[in-house]
């Protein structure tokens, strides 16, 4: 399983680690993945997704995932993102 959120597209950085006497060697900064079953209004059903915590902040501040699948753009999101953004467009063109 890759780590990369999956409504954001947010993945691994890398820096340096420093030490005290100023060596540099490569490390890795992971994202903050998080499993959440969120809820889509218009389809009336939950999905599961890993996204980070920011964006599991994102979600809430722009009122629920429907709303945050429509405004975001298609690069970003994963696959399975992508399918569930055509479904709740497609139910809110029929509604």
């Amino acid at each position: 399983m890759s780590r990369r959120c999956e409504l954001t597209g947010k993945g691994v950085l890398t820096g340096n680690r420093v030490s005290h006497s100023n060596i540099k060697t490569r490390r890795r900064y992971l994202p903050n993945l998080n499993e959440v079953t969120l809820m889509s209004e218009a389809l009336g059903r939950a999905f599961k997704f890993r996204i980070a915590a920011s964006a599991l902040r994102t979600v809430d501040h722009r009122g629920g995932l429907d709303a945050f699948l429509i405004k975001a753009r298609d690069e970003e999101l994963s696959p399975r993102a992508l399918k569930v953004k055509r479904e709740i467009e497609k139910a809110q063109a029929s509604a």
